[in-house]
């Protein structure tokens, strides 16, 4: 879907849909539980849903409509000749937090996705289970890996995607003793391992934060809960990108003291706001860059440098050089370096020809950027918001944004 954005201001109250973050860990948690939990604020964005179609494929019952999770039955697959197939779409959380729990309650998956999916980075995994003795076979966009996890001591780098992380952290408290989780290099994303043990206790399972990790006791039993996801900080960042270039809008409904690390977007906006070079360190909220990165844009005659972003580059698209190509297609000047972009702020944007390059943060990025500009915005590919924000264009025109689909 091709849309053509029109300059004009933003006005109004929003709240930003459900925590895609939380809702995954949520549903994983009621998918593993013994017996029915009720999640409220399930929004069926294309990741969600890639996540409830792999926990049915495991023994499930969801029912995302009313928000009715019925867990699977441990052991079901244990007489099976064949594992399950899990069909992870484009969502990097599902694939990385489902391969451990396959192997822990089905003996492993084949595990198959969309676009880039396939191509993002699984080698930690890849030589930590088969240190273990899992059987690992890729090809042709198709993972299978098969064997049961045995408890033990398992190692991780911290400064890769957190997500391996939680895998193995709701995984191995299934397993018949205990485990350590041991991190060979300094945790980054720490906010998202966070969210994940404020999960797993929400269901019942404890882990204990040991010297360089977590002890995990086995023979535990995830118990069902009832409970509502929060709203989504990642997305409310491009709200509060909007107020700080000067549109009147008002963001409701966040929890002020969410474990969400995307919640240090306030104090980024703040830092922002002041005169001179700002440095911002996105180590721990990578996401936030489309959004710090539409806000400096526009710090006329300032400098902003954001940096330790290198892992931007293994997301939907190399957002590193999204980020700065598109917004660069509009005016802004900015330079893309190694794991940081250079960004000397300009008074507006022109307008013109860009793509949401197959994005959802890029194209939200861009429908704020045109808020701001001087000419109209042809934005190719659109529709990528589905992938965590459905209704995105919805709230963006009841907010006043002008747009008209094209073709």
């Amino acid at each position: 879907m091709d849309l053509k954005l029109f300059p004009h201001k933003l006005s109004g109250t929003i709240q930003p849909p459900p925590s895609k973050s939380q809702a995954h860990r949520l549903l994983i948690g009621a998918a593993l539980a013994k017996g029915e939990s009720k999640l409220e604020g399930i929004q069926c964005s294309q990741d969600i849903m890639a996540t409830i179609r792999c926990m049915r494929s495991l023994g499930a019952d969801i029912r995302e409509e009313v928000g009715i999770v019925r867990g699977m039955e441990y052991g079901s697959f244990a007489q099976s000749d064949s594992v399950p197939r899990l069909d992870c779409g484009e969502s990097g959380s599902t694939l990385r937090f489902l391969i451990p729990i396959a192997l822990a309650v089905a003996g492993g998956g084949q595990f198959t996705g969309a676009k880039r999916l396939m191509e993002r980075p699984l080698d930690p995994y890849k030589r930590l289970f088969q240190e273990k003795g899992v059987r690992w076979t890729q090809s042709e966009g198709v993972l299978r890996v098969e064997g049961r996890l045995e408890p033990g001591s398992y190692r991780l780098e911290g400064n890769v995607s957190s997500q391996f992380i939680t895998g193995l952290l709701f995984a191995l408290p299934l397993l018949p003793g205990d485990s350590e989780l041991m991190l060979t290099t300094p945790l980054e994303s720490s906010g998202y391992v966070e969210m994940t043990i404020e999960a797993l206790r929400f269901f019942g399972i404890e882990v204990d934060e040991i010297s360089g990790g977590w002890h995990i006791p086995g023979k535990q039993v995830y118990h069902p809960a009832v409970g509502r996801v929060e709203a989504d900080y990642s997305q409310a960042a491009f709200y509060y990108a909007a107020a700080h270039m000067g549109n009147a809008v008002c963001v409701a409904g966040m929890n002020p003291v969410s474990r969400q690390g995307d919640r240090v977007i306030l104090q980024q906006m703040e830092q922002l706001m002041q005169p001179g070079t700002v440095t911002i360190d996105v180590r721990e909220c990578p996401d936030l860059v489309p959004p710090l990165a539409v806000v400096s844009a526009l710090r006329a005659g300032e400098c902003t440098r954001l940096v330790g972003a290198g892992r931007l580059r293994i997301k939907e698209s190399d957002r590193l050089h999204t980020v700065a190509e598109q917004l660069n297609c509009l005016g802004a000047q900015i330079t893309e370096e190694q794991d940081r972009l250079v960004i000397f702020g300009v008074p507006r944007f022109s307008g013109g020809i860009v793509s949401g390059c197959n994005d959802h943060r890029i194209a939200m990025m861009l429908a704020m950027a045109a808020t701001r500009s001087e000419g109209e915005i042809l934005l190719h590919g659109a529709d990528c918001v589905r992938k965590s924000y459905p209704n995105f264009w919805e709230d963006y025109v009841a907010l006043g944004g002008a747009i008209e689909r094209m073709g």
